[in-house]
């Protein structure tokens, strides 16, 4: 229902002979909750799939990017990596929403940036993003624990442990499933090691995929041990 509203709005705003007279704060929120932001065919997520922007702590959720409110009053993004909000902002459609970059001069560009800078109440210093050089197993914590923690960081994407019901899109795999696949597509590589690699640094360092990367602020290796337990690998 929510994604269908965000497009009403969206296809109201931008019609040939439109005259609804739509704020760009309003339309910078409809964006940011909404797949549209990238103009892949194939892309389903939002960066509301990957970041909040109310500078409160969800307890429910555990997103892999960071809480986007205040970020236009960071001197820098990623970790420290990034001064250029826009050029952080083109990291996610092109890495992650298979889209293609923003100009500065995109009027998009700028209803994202009307909407984030009217989140206030967030942190305007540059959040810690610490992600760890090479990946390594961690100890295995309560698979009770476990579960919870796959709730609130896998099955927005995933869907369902096992069935992938729920799931959102058919390219996310099925979890743990995909774990059989790895004896061949990684041989010599303890699957639970590939699991972390996955979590900890996404599609890169040649994993695959277009999966973001969880930093040690989004996912403590406490409940990624915890999460390796519930799956059983």
């Amino acid at each position: 229902m929510k994604r269908a509203l965000v497009g009403m709005l969206l296809a109201a705003a931008c019609a040939p002979g439109a005259v609804v007279d739509v704020p760009a704060q309003e339309r910078g929120r409809a964006l940011f909750q909404s797949a549209e932001l990238s103009d892949s065919a194939f892309n389903v997520f939002a960066r509301a799939t990957c970041h909040r922007a109310d500078g409160e702590r969800d307890t429910a959720r555990i997103l892999p990017g960071a809480d986007l409110a205040g970020v236009t009053r960071r001197a820098r993004t990623w970790g420290g990596a990034e001064r250029d909000l826009l050029a952080a902002v083109n990291t996610c459609l092109v890495y992650f929403m298979r889209g293609q970059p923003w100009r500065r001069e995109d009027e998009r560009a700028r209803q994202l940036y009307e909407f984030l800078a009217s989140r206030e109440g967030g942190a305007a210093q540059t959040l810690p993003m610490t992600l760890p050089r090479d990946a390594a197993d961690v100890p295995r914590g309560d698979p009770g624990r476990g579960a919870t923690v796959y709730d609130a960081a896998c099955r927005a994407c995933h869907g369902a442990p096992h069935t992938g019901e729920g799931r959102a899109t058919r390219l996310a795999p099925l979890l743990p499933g995909v774990a059989d696949d790895y004896a061949v597509i990684f041989p010599g590589v303890p699957r639970a090691l590939v699991f972390v690699e996955k979590v900890r640094h996404g599609q890169f360092y040649g994993v695959g995929g277009n999966m973001p990367f969880f930093s040690l602020e989004a996912l403590s290796d406490d409940d990624l041990g915890a999460l390796l337990a519930f799956l059983g690998v």
